[in-house]
Order: C-alpha cells, then structure tokens, then sequence
C-alpha cells in the first residue's frame, strides 16, 4: 500500500486522460490513485442496488401509520422520489464541479471549510453510515431466518443466530470490497438482478390482484389522512429512507468513467427506476391486504408472500435477503471511499488515507468502518423507528448543509467551471425541504430531536481538541499519522 500526498487536491490538478492516467509528458512518478472503472451499467446498478435495500419492504407500514390514509401514503411515496431526483440533480453539479471522491465531505470542505467538512466526517464515517449497514444486516440476518423460524420473532437464541449471520455476511462484504472493485461491483449487478426480481413479483402480483377486482384498499383513499406536521414529516423520514442512497454514486466519482456523461446518466436512470417501483410495489401491497394489515405488519412483503405464495413463500424472504446484502456491500463500497477522503485530508487517521498498490482499493478505510460496525453488533440495538428517526434527522441536516455550500458556491463562486449546472430553483426547493424535515419532527419529538442536534454538536469539541489545535501530546497524532508540522 502507499500513501497519497499530503496536498488533498493534487490528483484534481493532475493533467491526466480521460481514464486517469498520468500525462506521460509529466516527469514525476505516476501515483497510486483510484482507478476509473465504474461504467454506466455499474453506476446505475450501484445505485439502485444501494437505495433499494431493505426499505421497501419494511418502511411501508410506518409510511402507512404517519400518514394515516392510502392516498396520503402513496402521495408521500412519490414526492420522496421527486425529493431524491432534486436532491440528485443538485449533486451532480456538485460532483462534476469537485469532481473527487468523498461527496459531501469535499463539497462542505470547498465551500464552507474544514469545520463543516469535519462535523459531517465525524457523524457519517463514525456513525450515521456504520449505523444504517448494522441496521441493514440485521435485517438481512433476519430475513435469512424467516424461512426456517417463521414468526419466531422473540426469541433470544434466534436474535443471537441472527447477529451472528449479520456478523459473517459483513465478513464476506469487507472482504470482496478490499480485494477487488471489479469483485464487488459484479456482486453488485447480480445482486441488484436479484432485488428486481422480488419487486417484479410484488408488481406482477399487485397487478394480477387489481385485475380481478382486489380493489377495496382504495376506496376513499384520503379518509383519515394525517394533518399533523410533524407526524407527517415522520412519514416522509420512512419514505425517504428507503430512497436514501441516492448520493452514493458522487462519494466515488475519481472512480467512474468520463464523469461528465455517465454521473447524470446514472442519475437519470436510477432515481425514476426506483420511484416507479416504489409506487407499484405500495400498490402492489394494497392490493392483497389492507391498509390495517400492513400497519400491522413487521414484514409487509412476507406476509404477501404468505398469503398467496404457499408453499413457494420461502422465495419472497430469500430474494429481500438478497437485496439487502447487496445494499450493504455498496453502502460498505461508498462508506470507504467517504473515510478514505476524510482521511486524505487530515480529520481522521492518515492511515485510512492508505490505497493498496495493486488491488487500488481503500483497505484500511473499509477495515475501520467494519470494526466500527462490528462494535455497534455487540449491545442490544433500539427498535427500527427510533433508528430511523434519529437516522433521517442527522442524513437530512448533511444534506441541507451541502445544498445550502451548492448555494454559498454559486455566490462567492460564480465563474468557477461548472460542466453541469442545475436550475436555481432546485436547489433553493431541496433546501427548504430539508429544513421542514429537520423542524417538524422537534413538535412531535423534542427530546429525541434534541439529543440529535446535540450529537452534532459534540463533533466541535473533538475537532479543536484533535485536528485543529492538536491538545494531545505530539506523539500522539504521530503515531496514529495526524501530524503536520
């Protein structure tokens, strides 16, 4: 392995060709870099197969209780893929104008400065980004128990099973990912196949149900629509979660091919694919069981299954597992690729700054995010909607923060070259979203809401103590490489 230069920006000033290679008319030694490998197919693929996780198949009964009605529910489902598409949009200015692994932490870093930039390394490479992995593979230890212990949700020796099937698929994750980006971006595609075809099935399924009269789930459909602000932002958080993902893609643009078509080519294609599969799929559910059904059930595309499937009820929690363990290998994927640039920068260890010279993969950034994750496995986890509140709430302050640096830019910034430029009007939409979905829920939850911001808060402190003033002794940073004299 070897280290990148201590300049975080020399591989943007680089001459290089379209691929990345060194100018060879340059008489220095060519550096180890990411390689750019990822083509549209694997960008897109990287993408859906992120956002397409588990939320899907467990969001849609918190969707359905928040908003308190069908339509309402549907309505939420479709605005939260046209709140991703802006949100999209917005980055793809973003990554094309810093074009540099690291998505959020490099564009907070250009326009705000380190601060900022450090606050969103300290919440996603540390938590937020461990947290929604652990989430996802305990979901998938879950679903890999299903067929086998159907409905024995409660019991202990089960939940340790489940934790230790989470613990060994994380294993085969770290180890595909540092081994080889083609290993892992082929496990991507074929995972992301397999996910299509579980919401093929509960399309088909919906459709099949409609056409034979299945439609007493939509009768009246706004009766009982919830009007309650922050109940309602509630219900977007459960949407937007299972769309969250969209920005993968820029935490690994060093890494795609001629970024100036295929970053908005994939975006273009992933964010519809997935709104549209959404909205069947929530159709799809209503139209075998009842609004009442679903908010009553842990497993909503399991209980489908079970009551139509029969004896071929096993495929339906087969193919979720799937979809989710490709959702954890590309969050595992991006989530290095942010540690990595984090590190490249001086705010976490220059260790995790480390490429391997023959495989160009981040090792010791995806090694710390497993440990990481591994550490959080150990104590007993909250429920499902507490983590995803306290989830949506941090996520949506980084992106508010980021869309507002994509504004700030646009001010102080104006004739820095732009190869995408999204309508203002956008951006401006994005972030007014983004300050409803951080504000409303402090109405329903106030303490909650406030032990999030105060975890956001506590970054400041550890920024002082260990990156910008440097309190600890000096052979303290020297040994961990966070020393600059």
């Amino acid at each position: 392995m070897k280290q990148n230069s201590e300049d975080p920006n020399e591989n943007v000033t680089l001459r290089a060709d379209e691929d990345g290679a060194p100018d060879e008319s340059l008489n220095v030694e060519p550096r180890v870099t990411l390689k750019r490998s990822l083509g549209v197919p694997t960008g897109v693929s990287l993408l859906v197969g992120i956002i397409i996780g588990s939320g899907i198949f467990a969001t849609p009964k918190w969707v359905m209780v928040y908003s308190g009605s069908v339509g309402l529910s549907l309505v939420v489902w479709c605005l939260g893929g046209l709140i991703s598409l802006f949100g999209s949009l917005c980055y793809i200015e973003l990554g094309l104008m810093i074009p540099v692994s690291g998505g959020e932490y490099e564009y907070l870093l250009e326009a705000f400065g380190p601060l900022p930039a450090f606050l969103f390394a300290w919440l996603y490479s540390l938590f937020i980004k461990n947290m929604g992995i652990v989430i996802l593979l305990l979901v998938f230890g879950a679903y890999v128990t299903e067929p086998f212990y159907p409905g024995c949700n409660e019991r202990e020796d089960l939940e340790r099973l489940r934790k230790l099937i989470a613990a060994a698929s994380l294993g085969v994750v770290v180890f595909l990912n540092c081994a080889s980006v083609k290993w892992s971006s082929r496990i991507q595609v074929g995972f992301t196949v397999a996910k299509m075809v579980a919401i093929v099935m509960l399309v088909f399924t919906g459709v099949v149900r409609i056409a034979m009269g299945h439609v007493s789930s939509f009768a009246d459909v706004f009766e009982g629509s919830e009007t309650r602000v922050g109940l309602v932002g509630f219900a977007f958080y459960n949407a937007l979660f299972s769309y969250d993902g969209w920005n993968n893609v820029n935490y690994c643009v060093e890494e795609l091919k001629n970024p100036k078509r295929n970053l908005p080519l994939c975006i273009w294609i992933s964010i519809p694919v997935v709104t549209l599969s959404y909205v069947l799929v929530n159709v799809g559910y209503l139209a075998v069981l009842s609004p009442v059904e679903i908010q009553e059930s842990n497993a909503v595309a399991v209980t489908l299954a079970y009551r139509l499937y029969g004896v071929m009820a096993w495929t339906m929690p087969f193919l979720v597992a799937c979809s989710v363990f490709g959702s954890v290998n590309g969050s595992c994927f991006a989530l290095g690729r942010l540690t990595y640039a984090a590190a490249r920068n001086g705010h976490l260890p220059r260790i995790m700054a480390m490429i391997h010279k023959k495989k160009r993969t981040p090792l010791p950034a995806i090694l710390f995010s497993a440990f990481i994750c591994v550490l959080m496995m150990i104590p007993d986890v909250s429920t499902f909607s507490s983590l995803l509140n306290y989830f949506s709430f941090l996520t949506w302050v980084n992106y508010g923060a980021t869309i507002s640096g994509l504004l700030w830019m646009r001010y102080r910034k104006p004739d820095v070259h732009r190869p995408y430029k999204v309508f203002i009007l956008i951006p401006c939409l994005v972030l007014l979203l983004s300050l409803y979905l951080v504000i409303a829920p402090f109405y329903e939850a106030p303490i909650a809401s406030s032990f999030a911001t105060l975890f956001v808060l506590a970054g400041i402190p550890v920024y002082f103590v260990f990156v910008r003033f440097k309190l600890l002794p000096k052979c303290v940073f020297e040994a961990f490489g966070m020393y600059r004299s």
